[in-house]
């Protein structure tokens, strides 16, 4: 049984709207989205260029979407106005259009140069809310726009969006299992480990800046730290026997993980440089998974102490261990939200599902149901969780909000994704 509860763990999981105080409120927001205009981006050139057009416009529709704020839609111009008056838009005609916002931008390419305008505009009570304008390289485009469509949340409901994001995650396109970034839409996915191995559960610092995996290209798994900006992987803990699902704390100053150098797996805390361990669980159980809660006081883990996996909360010193998890004999993947409310986990029920649950049991919530779903992520921001999913167009990775509602497969491309992670700044 130990053997059996072991593979799965490591290897299988791997509206009424009005203005106040300079914000949009939104009310029943099942009931009523705001209607937001995307008006087709023009161009500060003689020579407009179309397919740069588009994705300013696809960028900023599928952000808004995917926020569920409001209802987004790319319009053509209505009617055409002059790209020199963005500020002076006439509004008219989308207040008579039924429009609650638009998004006006406006772009110049000089060869690798690039500048991208946008603005939002409140239709109903005629308001510039939000004017930016970015300079850098056309390779910037997309950064830009999802730039601005986090503006657009922070000015409408008062906290900033994570649409500058990444999550990284485990694709197995090469025939490998390797370690890769992506944006949180799935566009612009980078390729980090390369050794033709075994690579797993990235966690990403908490400034973005580098992550932690667990690699089998000694043979033994061992937990490897690498920079984003460079190839170099650092060696952190290759202590005899497991050293899995690594997470960091929330201030980067400790990363806990599974060792079993003393027999069965049990959380350790590390020090960043892969020092000083100490041991946070006793038990003759298999105990894993590990992960913080947002103000670094407590830590949730997998254990079989039961004679299935559940999930426990202990503070971050190894005391005061509680059971989570009441319901269903196999619960793993714990994952914190980042504003403490809410803990995301795996369920098996038949197939795999995602759950949510309040840190004291309570509110016990399930939010898939198609599919074979696992390893649940929170963005940032809490709008969102991102998680793998096998479903009828092969296993990949999706982003639902987090009541479960926008359910959108973000990976691109064939082969296997999973075990994503989101960046948490």
């Amino acid at each position: 049984m130990r053997i059996y509860i072991f593979l799965l763990i490591f290897l299988v999981f791997p509206v009424t709207v009005f203005a106040q105080n300079g914000y949009v409120e939104v009310t029943a927001p099942g009931n009523h989205l705001l209607k937001l205009a995307v008006d087709a981006p023009v161009s500060f050139d003689a020579t407009p260029n179309p397919v740069s057009a588009r994705e300013i416009s696809d960028v900023l529709v599928f952000d808004i979407n995917m926020s569920g704020i409001a209802a987004a839609e790319g319009r053509d111009q209505l009617p055409p106005q002059s790209v020199t008056t963005l500020a002076d838009t006439d509004l008219n005609p989308w207040k008579n259009g039924g429009y609650d916002l638009l998004i006006r931008s406006a772009y110049s390419i000089k060869g690798e140069e690039l500048t991208v305008e946008l603005r939002l505009f409140d239709v109903q009570n005629s308001n510039l809310m939000v004017a930016k304008r970015y300079l850098g390289r056309t390779g910037e485009l997309r950064r830009f726009v999802h730039t601005f469509a986090d503006e657009v949340l922070l000015d409408i409901t008062g906290t900033k969006g994570c649409f500058t994001s990444r999550i990284a995650y485990v694709t197995a396109q090469s025939g490998n299992k390797e370690i890769a970034v992506m944006d949180w839409d799935g566009h612009i996915p980078l390729p980090l480990t390369k050794n033709g191995s075994i690579n797993m559960n990235p966690d990403f610092a908490p400034d973005g800046r580098e992550i932690i995996f667990t690699s089998y290209k000694r043979g033994n798994p061992d937990l490897y730290r690498r920079a984003l900006s460079n190839t170099a992987e650092i060696p952190l803990s290759s202590r005899n026997g497991l050293n899995i699902t690594g997470t960091w704390s929330p201030d980067g100053g400790k990363i806990a993980l599974a060792l079993s150098k003393d027999g069965d797996a049990e959380i350790y805390t590390i020090a960043k440089d892969g020092t000083n361990p100490i041991r946070l669980t006793i038990s003759q159980a298999l105990e894993v998974y590990p992960a913080w809660s947002p103000d670094g006081k407590q830590i949730a883990f997998v254990s079989d102490r039961l004679g299935k996996p559940q999930i426990f909360i202990m503070d971050a010193d190894g005391g005061n261990v509680r059971r989570l998890t009441t319901s269903g004999s196999y619960n793993v993947n714990p994952r914190w939200s980042p504003k403490g409310d809410r803990i995301a986990y795996t369920r098996s029920m038949g197939g795999f599902q995602i759950f949510t649950i309040r840190a004291d049991g309570s509110g016990d919530t399930q939010l898939t149901s198609e599919g074979n779903n696992e390893n649940p992520s929170w963005s940032p921001d809490g709008r969102f969780i991102t998680f793998s999913s096998k479903r009828g167009n092969g296993q990949g990775l999706y982003v639902m909000r987090a009541d479960g509602s926008g359910q959108t497969r973000v990976s691109q491309g064939k082969g296997s994704y999973s075990q994503p992670a989101w960046s948490r700044n």
